[in-house]
């Protein structure tokens, strides 16, 4: 996305789906490309218009939670930003990143199932005896991560571990907002037969104070587990509406592909392709009761 880039924009970074540049006037420009990543791999191809529903699912949530967090977004539609990324591009406040991943579980699925079986606790916290993959918890739980750099794995660790690294007001804090917008979402979501598995967020501190801002994007289907709440049978792995269509092609007889070697994954086949498209698509009218052929770009 750097290619031709404007004579008022200098890059940042990018990361697996995000690039970020900065305006003259300090400000930072989020583009959504349409890579897509899994087992900490971005694939080939491209997924049409992913970009572009990520930006329109996190501008809507961000509305719907504008009461409970602030957030670093400042326009969609800013002069400053190029025709070209109109509809994945969004103007945002910087912010001095917590280096946490905040995850929110209320049902046990993911990287949780494995070490709910190796010790009967998430994150240092301690479940129930029995649960199966899908369960749905006595209540959500704050099972914080590190953030790896592209290529690394991200390592979930306890809140103790995240009080050692940024305090323990930072982290206490971190925990209430977490579970609060995950709580609100959850409820949202549930209203329009989806249930919010598990998701995770990214915090960070603007210059001027010390409030905890909400930034990246929000309850997407890369950020987030949907489950068609009619479809809910625990004791297996979910049908969804996020990538995990595509992580489960990966590790499939179809693709071919050794997850234990040093191999990359093969390209992804057309059909699979357009079926991730459709239910990113699907995910974002259905929870919020809008046509994606009406969002910019």
């Amino acid at each position: 996305m750097s290619s031709d880039l404007p004579a008022d924009l200098v890059h940042v970074h990018s990361g697996k789906v995000r690039d970020l540049y900065r305006t003259p006037d300090g400000r930072l420009l989020m583009v959504a490309s349409d890579r897509i990543s899994a087992f900490d791999f971005v694939l080939t191809p491209t997924i049409p218009d992913k970009g572009r529903i990520l930006t329109a699912m996190t501008v809507w949530w961000f509305e719907q939670l504008a009461d409970l967090v602030p957030n670093h977004m400042i326009s969609i539609d800013d002069p400053l930003i190029p025709q070209r990324w109109r509809g994945r591009a969004m103007l945002c406040t910087p912010l001095q990143m917590v280096p946490v991943e905040a995850v929110a579980r209320g049902y046990l699925a993911g990287s949780g199932v494995v070490e709910y079986r190796s010790g009967g606790a998430v994150c240092g916290v301690p479940l129930p005896p029995g649960l199966v993959d899908g369960d749905k918890l006595p209540e959500p739980i704050f099972t914080p991560a590190t953030k790896a750099d592209l290529g690394e794995h991200d390592e979930n660790v306890s809140f103790e571990q995240v009080a050692a690294t940024v305090g323990t007001q930072t982290a206490v804090r971190l925990r209430e907002l977490t579970l609060a917008v995950y709580t609100r979402a959850a409820g949202i979501a549930a209203g329009k037969g989806i249930i919010l598995a598990d998701t995770k967020f990214e915090f960070g501190f603007e210059a001027s104070g010390g409030t905890l801002v909400l930034g990246d994007e929000v309850l997407t289907p890369d950020s987030s587990r949907f489950w068609p709440a009619d479809e809910w049978t625990p004791g297996k792995p979910q049908p969804s509406y996020d990538k995990q269509f595509i992580r489960d092609w990966l590790t499939s007889p179809a693709s071919g592909w050794d997850r234990a070697s040093d191999a990359p994954p093969p390209a992804l086949p057309a059909d699979v392709v357009i079926a991730t498209r459709a239910k990113y698509i699907e995910a974002y009218e259905r929870l919020t009761g809008l046509d994606f052929s009406d969002w910019p770009g």
